[in-house]
C-alpha cells in the first residue's frame, strides 16, 4: 500500500489519486532572478524522485511546476544589470534548465510564467472581488482572510494567533489600507517605473500566492492529488493559495501536501538560504563535483528530513555511487563468458524478485528513500557475489541488469555500458600488460597500469580477468 505523509493531517495516508492510475502533481518552482542554490535544489530534486517512483509503480504523472518571472526580487536584479524584468527571468530559467538537466531532473510536463497567464489572473481575482473574498483600496487587492473559515489548517495556527506574526512583516503603509492586519495582497498598484498591467483596478501586477492558484487550477484542474513545495512554503504560501483557490472554486484545492526538508550548513546546522548568505549554488558545484554525485547526495535522504551540506557527505555520496557503478561495470563485464542457462537460475531469479519486492514496500512508505538505498545496496552486494561466480547466465545477468537499473533511475542515475566498448588503444595496453605479467616482467606491467592511472583509468585484476574504470 502507497502512503505519503499529508502536511494537511500531519500523518502518513493510503495514496489514491483522483483518477486511478493517474496523478497531477504541481511543486512550487523558482523566483528566476539568480541561480539556484543547493536548498532549491533540493527540492527540485526531491520530487522529481518522488515523480520518478510514481512512474515506475505505473503511474502517468501530470507534473507542473512554475517560473516566478514577475517579483520585486527580478524588478530589482534588472536595475542592478541594466535589463528589462523578462531578460533577467529569460536568462535564469535558461540557467535553471542547465543546472537542473545537469541533475537528470526531468523537464515538468508544464513549466508556466506568471506573465504568460496575466489575464486569467486578473480574471480569478474579480471573481473573488464579486464573491466579497477579496476587496480594492486604492489600487490594491487584498484577500478577506476571516471569511475563509478553514484558514490556518494547513500550517496549524489559529487565525487569531497569525495577527502578531502577520503584523511584523507587513508594512507600515500597506498595514493601514487592510481592513484586516492578516490579509493579504492579491494585486499590486504599479509603482512608478516599475512593470505593471492594466487590470479593473488600475495598472499593477499579481500578488504572489495568486500566481500558483492559477496557473495549478488552470493546467491540472479545480482539485489537485498533490501540491509540493519546500517546507518553508507551508506558511503563508500554501496556506493563502488554498484560501483563495478554494473560494474561487469551491473544491478542495489539493488532496495532499507534501513538503521537504531544508538543507543545513555548518555546526549549527542553520538552514541554507541566500538571505542568511549561507548558500552554495548549484551552478558552482555541478563544476567542482560530478553532477551526478551530487544529485545522488540530494535524493539519498528522506525528502522530508533536513539533509547536512558539507564535504564529508559528498565524499560519501561520491563512494557509494562510484561502488555502485563498479557493480554495474562489472555485471557487464560478465556477459561474454555467460552460459544461456544455469541450474540455479530460478533460485537466483526470484531472490532478484524478492529484493526488488522489499525495494518497494520500503519506498512505499511515504518515498523511503534511506531504506530504498539500503535494498539497492543488498541487491548490489548479491550481483557482485554472483558476478565473481565461475560461471554465470545471461537470464541471471539481465534480470540483475535491469532491476539494478530500474531501480537507481529512480535516483537520478544514469548507468552507462561504456565499458562494454573498450577503445583499441586501451585494451591493447590491457593485453600487454596481461603478457608482460604472464613473461614475469613486473617492471613492464607497473609501468603500463601507472600509465592507464595518469590516464584517468584504474584497473581491476579479477579471477575472470582484468576490468578497467575511469577515476
Amino acid at each position: 500500500m502507497l502512503k505519503i505523509y499529508n502536511t494537511l493531517t500531519n500523518q502518513k495516508e493510503e495514496f489514491k489519486p483522483l483518477v486511478p492510475g493517474n496523478i497531477s502533481m504541481y511543486v512550487c518552482g523558482p523566483t528566476v532572478y539568480n541561480y539556484i542554490h543547493i536548498g532549491n535544489a533540493r527540492s527540485t530534486v526531491a520530487f522529481d524522485t518522488v515523480r520518478r517512483y510514481f512512474e515506475y509503480r505505473g503511474f502517468d504523472v501530470k507534473y507542473v511546476s512554475n517560473f516566478t518571472d514577475v517579483d520585486d526580487k527580478i524588478i530589482n536584479r534588472a536595475n542592478e544589470e541594466g535589463l528589462t524584468p523578462e531578460q533577467i527571468a529569460d536568462k535564469y530559467i535558461e540557467t535553471f534548465y542547465e543546472d537542473t538537466d545537469a541533475l537528470n531532473v526531468k523537464r515538468a510536463t508544464k513549466n508556466p510564467r506568471v506573465v504568460e497567464n496575466m489575464d486569467d489572473i486578473i480574471q480569478f481575482v474579480a471573481d473573488l472581488v464579486d464573491k466579497d473574498f477579496a476587496y480594492v483600496v486604492d489600487g490594491d487587492v487584498y484577500y478577506r482572510t476571516r471569511k475563509f473559515e478553514k484558514y490556518g489548517q494547513l500550517s496549524d495556527q489559529s487565525i487569531d494567533d497569525l495577527r502578531a506574526g502577520a503584523s511584523e512583516r507587513l508594512e507600515a503603509d500597506s498595514q493601514s489600507k487592510k481592513e484586516d492586519v492578516v490579509d493579504f495582497a492579491l494585486w499590486k498598484a504599479a509603482k512608478p517605473g516599475e512593470i505593471s498591467w492594466t487590470s479593473p483596478w488600475g495598472e499593477g501586477r499579481p500578488g504572489w500566492h495568486i500566481e500558483c492558484s492559477v496557473m495549478a487550477t488552470k493546467l491540472l484542474g479545480d482539485t489537485l492529488d498533490i501540491h509540493a513545495g519546500g517546507h518553508d512554503l507551508t506558511f503563508p504560501h500554501h496556506e493563502n493559495e488554498i484560501a483563495q483557490s478554494e473560494a474561487h472554486t469551491g473544491h478542495t484545492f489539493a488532496n495532499y501536501w507534501m513538503h521537504n526538508g531544508f538543507v543545513t550548513m555548518g555546526d549549527d546546522d542553520e538552514k541554507m538560504s541566500k538571505s542568511l548568505g549561507n548558500f552554495v549554488l548549484a551552478h558552482d558545484l555541478i563544476q567542482q563535483v560530478d553532477p551526478q554525485v551530487v544529485r545522488f547526495f540530494l535524493a539519498s535522504a528522506h525528502y522530508r528530513s533536513p539533509l547536512r551540506f558539507n564535504e564529508e557527505n559528498i565524499q560519501d555520496a561520491t563512494k557509494n555511487l562510484n561502488n555502485l557503478k563498479t557493480a554495474y561495470a562489472n555485471l557487464n563485464y560478465r556477459f561474454k563468458d555467460a552460459k544461456d542457462s544455469l541450474d540455479n537460475d530460478a533460485d537466483i531469479l526470484a531472490q532478484i524478485k524478492h529484493i526488488e519486492n522489499a525495494f518497494i514496500e520500503a519506498m512505499d512508505d511515504d518515498i523511503n528513500t534511506p531504506n530504498g538505498l539500503t535494498v539497492v545496496y543488498r541487491l548490489m552486494r548479491d550481483m557482485n557475489v554472483y558476478t565473481n561466480q565461475k560461471e554465470v547466465s545471461v537470464p541471471v545477468l539481465e534480470a540483475f541488469k535491469e532491476t539494478f537499473t530500474a531501480l537507481l533511475t529512480i535516483f537520478g542515475v544514469t548507468l552507462s555500458d561504456e565499458q562494454e566498448l573498450l577503445a583499441d588503444d586501451i585494451q591493447a595496453l590491457i593485453d600487454e600488460r596481461n603478457q608482460a605479467r604472464a613473461d614475469k616482467n613486473f617492471a613492464r606491467a607497473d609501468e603500463i597500469r601507472d600509465q592507464l592511472k595518469a590516464e584517468g583509468i584504474i584497473l581491476d585484476d579479477t579471477a575472470q580477468g582484468t576490468r578497467w574504470k575511469r577515476a
